[in-house]
Parts: C-alpha cells; sequence; structure tokens
C-alpha cells in the first residue's frame, strides 16, 4: 500500500507568495490547492513580514503538509531588493519548520528544468505545464503556478531520490 504524501511549495515573494500544496501516491501528483499570500502595500518592512508570515503559518495549520519545498532566491541587480526578498524567503521556510514540516529548498533553473524540461523558461511556460501536469488546479497566478511547480519539483526529486536508495 502506497502512502500519500502532501508537499506544500512556496515561491517566496515580499508583496506576494505563492503557495501551492499537491498530493503524492507513489508517481501521480494530484492538485489540492493554491493560492496567494499578499502583503500590505503600507507599513513597515516588519509588519509586511509578519502578515507574510502569519499568513503562511495559517497555511500549514490548515493543510497540515508533510513536507515543504522553497524556492531559492537569485540574486539581481538591486542588492537591497535581493535582502528584502530573501527575508521574505526566511518567511517561507520559518513558516513550515517552526511547525515541524521538513524543508527542502530548490534553485529556480532547476524547478523550471524539472517542470518544462529547460532550465531558461519563462513564466508563462511553467504555468502552462503546471496546467497540463494538474489539470485540477485550473486557471492559477504567476506566483501560484510558480509554488506548484516547486511542489511537482519536490515531488519528483523526492521519487527519484527514492528509487536510488532502494
Amino acid at each position: 500500500m502506497t502512502n500519500t504524501l502532501l508537499i506544500l511549495g512556496l515561491d517566496p515573494g515580499l508583496r506576494r507568495t505563492g503557495w501551492g500544496l499537491v498530493a503524492c501516491t507513489g508517481a501521480r501528483l494530484a492538485h489540492i490547492a493554491h493560492g496567494v499570500a499578499s502583503a500590505p502595500d503600507a507599513g513597515t518592512l516588519a509588519d509586511r513580514l509578519l502578515s507574510l508570515l502569519d499568513q503562511l503559518d495559517g497555511i500549514v495549520v490548515e493543510h497540515r503538509p508533510d513536507e515543504a519545498a522553497v524556492e531559492e532566491v537569485f540574486v539581481n541587480v538591486n542588492p537591497a531588493s535581493t535582502l528584502k526578498l530573501g527575508q521574505a524567503r526566511a518567511c517561507a521556510l520559518l513558516a513550515p519548520a517552526r511547525a515541524g514540516v521538513p524543508v527542502f529548498e530548490y534553485a529556480t533553473r532547476l524547478v523550471k528544468k524539472a517542470v518544462v524540461g529547460t532550465g531558461g523558461a519563462d513564466k508563462a511556460q511553467v504555468a502552462f505545464m503546471v496546467r497540463r501536469l494538474l489539470p485540477t488546479a485550473g486557471e492559477v497566478t504567476a506566483d501560484a503556478a510558480d509554488a506548484l511547480a516547486v511542489a511537482i519539483t519536490h515531488a519528483h526529486l523526492r521519487l527519484a531520490r527514492l528509487r536510488g536508495a532502494a
């Protein structure tokens, strides 16, 4: 008998953090839920981060994932933006971790390669493939599609690791 594993994928962002939950039973994936945690436009950075963390905590409590996967932050041209994005990423790492959920991290290029077949895929290609792989997800925003892609990547790589260990 194969157990079902719930995987929470997170695509961190300071304004919008995408999240997606998939059920993994063997090699079969099923869409469970997805959405976006949005920080308020007004307020201090600390207020915005707290809002994100509170929302992510609520998602973890509501859906009770078995594992979480978070997309790594790429360094962009603006160091201040990269630092702020890193702080939002910390919220994505902390929410599942403090609930006792194991957290895994994946590079953006790896996620794109795992879902689309090329590490240079754009957001539209990722969203298209997420809809193909999880047809019951329906239309998803770019942030939620990216989060579902992270969950799909974790499911595929996790299965490959398990097969390699056998």
